[in-house]
């Protein structure tokens, strides 16, 4: 568990916040970086009240200390992944209890309320929340929990989260925001209303694509309580390595991110101009269907781009398969650009009429921008789009 914010960390920029994290459980050495603490068991009594790796473990805590900072929340609890959050999160739910989501989830979100919370008794109701009439659903059907993603994956709707949490907080329901193609440097979910932001820090916090992990970050003790029951409890905690890595890859989060933001709206203006593209989408872009509302409650657009190519399967793999700076792979927020069909991919295990449904078809492609030089990536892009 993250403690509060000192002070200085709350007057402290972003960036400064997302570089000292404070204690560092080396104290007589001097270590300006905290070293991994690999022990899985610790000295019974011991200053610091720490037991088993599995309820604890410095390198833990330490992380939990600079997310909870960059998120500006009181608490923070890490775990294995961004699933193992969203589990730790589903896992306080009963049997019979209703959760109202966002119609255009990560995969993974699907398949876990779908295929396996389905079978515990949770139940759930697949709404477009960038239609106002969600929001009356959400007095009628009073459900235990409303769950979001803002920008979501793959289709890049953005959400109007103010307004969703102010009609939930009027029926004393949880609101629970998937931020990980924001993160905090550029969307509050907590502070538009949320109960709880998850990030999966994996992606943009981490941002080596070398480590798997999750937060989850809340102002509210109980939630917290329960958050770090599940870690212990379900054995949802992340290895004290990939702890490590991703409290010092944060460190470099608002560099990379400016870059790659850059890039990201060079990319997607780029790829709205070609003739092959049915629609791109980016948030900041003057034809988003919720450009309005991602610069009302967004401070920059995100580093995703999501477009529409008029190519059937075979061409669309063919096009992926043809660049040479964007990888065609899972995941996102690296350092690196990637490329990504989300029907075969992150949404294959999504229902094949959903994903009709919501429009999530052979020809879409999600382009995760990195930070290399920009005329690689641009060039890169021509010479794929040129053999389509």
């Amino acid at each position: 568990m993250a403690p509060a914010q000192s002070d200085q960390q709350q007057v402290a920029g972003i960036s400064t916040r997302a570089i000292h994290h404070g204690e560092s459980f080396a104290a007589e050495t001097g270590a300006v970086m905290p070293p991994i603490f690999t022990s899985s068991t610790f000295a019974h009594g011991n200053p610091q009240g720490f037991d088993y790796t599995r309820s604890g473990n410095p390198n833990f805590r330490i992380l939990e200390s600079v997310l909870a900072a960059v998120e500006s929340c009181q608490f923070a609890t890490v775990f294995a992944s961004g699933v193992s959050a969203i589990t730790a999160i589903a896992s306080t739910l009963q049997a019979g209890d209703l959760v109202l989501c966002e119609e255009n989830l990560y995969g993974c979100t699907v398949r876990l309320f779908e295929q396996v919370f389905s079978r515990f008794g949770v139940q759930t109701a697949w709404l477009d929340f960038t239609n106002p009439s969600a929001l009356d659903a959400i007095a009628v059907q009073k459900p235990a929990m409303i769950w979001l993603e803002s920008p979501t994956n793959p289709l890049l709707k953005v959400i109007d989260l103010a307004a969703v949490c102010d009609a939930a907080a009027a029926e004393k329901i949880p609101v629970v925001v998937d931020n990980t193609f924001a993160t905090a440097l550029l969307q509050r979910p907590l502070q538009l209303g949320a109960t709880l932001s998850l990030t999966s820090t994996t992606k943009y916090i981490n941002g080596h694509s070398d480590a798997l992990g999750g937060v989850v970050c809340s102002d509210d003790p109980h939630w917290q309580q329960k958050m770090v029951f599940a870690q212990k409890a379900l054995g949802l905690q992340p290895s004290p390595f990939d702890a490590w890595l991703i409290t010092r890859g944060i460190k470099t989060l608002p560099l990379r991110l400016e870059r790659q933001i850059a890039n990201a709206a060079a990319i997607a203006d780029q790829l709205a101009s070609h003739p092959r593209m049915h629609w791109v989408r980016y948030p900041f872009r003057s034809d988003h269907p919720q450009q309005a509302v991602a610069r009302k409650q967004m401070s920059g657009g995100g580093a995703i781009v999501t477009a529409s190519l008029n190519a059937d399967q075979s061409q669309t793999y063919a096009f992926c398969k043809s660049l040479s700076y964007f990888t065609m792979a899972e995941s996102l927020g690296g350092v690196e650009s990637l490329v990504c069909h989300p029907a075969t991919m992150t949404h294959a295990s999504v229902d094949p009429d959903v994903k009709r449904k919501l429009g999530i078809d052979d020809g879409l492609v999600r382009f995760s921008v990195g930070c290399e030089d920009l005329a690689d990536l641009s060039a890169d892009l021509n010479q794929a789009l040129k053999q389509l």
